[in-house]
């Protein structure tokens, strides 16, 4: 049977048994969390574990004393708003709902009154989202690890890797709902102030990452930026290997593409993230309120270096940026 064909088979059948397993888990008076996530269920074993830790830490454990349904995108985001309405029938305690702002977006129209806990790079207040920080009213709440606020940083941590970089290939998905917009943005004005000149390359799926990179061949870059998306992380092996196929060196926003061979990520303790997800929601279980509960901010970040990546390019990596490090993969 074709691959497609075999994810769509599964996903019917993961739809049809997941519905007797809420119902049977909410008739014996045992809570149901909802879980939507644009990728696979093994894109992110480590983040998983660390949402499931999040519920151990408020005395939740999965098939002990609640059930999660997962729902899974399997890297087809137009099957999100779906999904979030089949996970929305099921009237699940909790939804928890990480993968981007797409994700998100889907939950809001699926439903308006099931606390939601979310994961998101964006301002959720600028965005929408939540009316505040402190009180975000209505059935939102959650984690804003800050993406676009790590974008000079990051920017910053790169120049330092390759100070004689003049011109700087962007990796963004236009169709990020805004996210590409602002990624650009604040990646212009911090490249105007060290003097980079910024070449968009645009990808939606894994078709379209390949055709970019190809683009470079004849218009070829210093170095790359791959912006914070869904999209790319959930591909992450695909990029870092077209930026070594081209000999590219390239900053990243999560630790994952580090230990897919990156030469360097700089962002928000994504397991950390999950882990406060988590969190809440064995919060709101116990009769929390979302709108009662302030958006997080993460204050732990870490900086990993991919030094045998950084050897095939023939870098050498700065003292300083090493004993900075977080992390340094040999």
């Amino acid at each position: 049977m074709p691959d497609l064909r075999r994810r769509e088979l599964l996903a019917l059948l993961g739809g049809v048994a997941a519905w007797p397993l809420a119902a049977r888990a909410q008739q014996a008076g045992m809570p149901v969390v909802g879980f939507l996530h644009p990728a696979t269920p093994d894109s992110f074993p480590d983040r998983l574990r660390a949402f499931r830790q999040g519920l151990k830490d408020t005395g939740y454990v999965e098939g002990e004393n609640v059930a999660i349904v997962y729902r899974w995108g399997e890297n087809q985001p137009d099957r999100l708003p779906a999904l979030a309405a089949d996970l929305a029938r099921q009237q699940p305690t909790v939804i928890a709902c990480a993968g981007g702002f797409r994700s998100m977006v889907a939950l809001q129209q699926a439903t308006r009154t099931i606390p939601i806990v979310f994961a998101v790079g964006e301002d959720p207040v600028a965005s929408g989202l939540v009316t505040s920080i402190a009180r975000p009213g209505g059935n939102l709440t959650g984690i804003n690890f800050l993406n676009n606020e790590l974008v000079a940083k990051r920017l910053e941590i790169l120049r330092e890797l390759i100070p004689g970089a003049a011109r700087l290939g962007v990796l963004v998905n236009p169709d990020g709902m805004g996210e590409a917009t602002t990624t650009v943005k604040d990646l212009d004005m911090a490249a105007r102030t060290i003097g980079l000149q910024l070449k968009i390359l645009n990808a939606r799926n894994g078709r379209e990452i390949d055709a970019a990179f190809t683009s470079l061949t004849n218009d070829r870059p210093d170095a790359l930026f791959i912006a914070a998306d869904p999209v790319f992380n959930n591909r992450r092996k695909q990029v870092v290997l077209q930026a070594m196929r081209h000999g590219l060196p390239a900053a990243y926003a999560s630790r994952e593409y580090a230990e897919a061979g990156g030469l360097m990520s700089y962002g928000t303790d994504l397991l950390d993230t999950y882990r406060q997800m988590g969190t809440y929601a064995g919060r709101i279980l116990k009769g929390a309120k979302p709108a009662d509960l302030p958006v997080l901010q993460p204050t732990k970040f870490e900086l990993v270096i991919n030094q045998m990546t950084a050897r095939i390019l023939g870098l050498e990596v700065p003292p300083t940026l090493l004993a900075r490090a977080d992390e340094v993969i040999e």
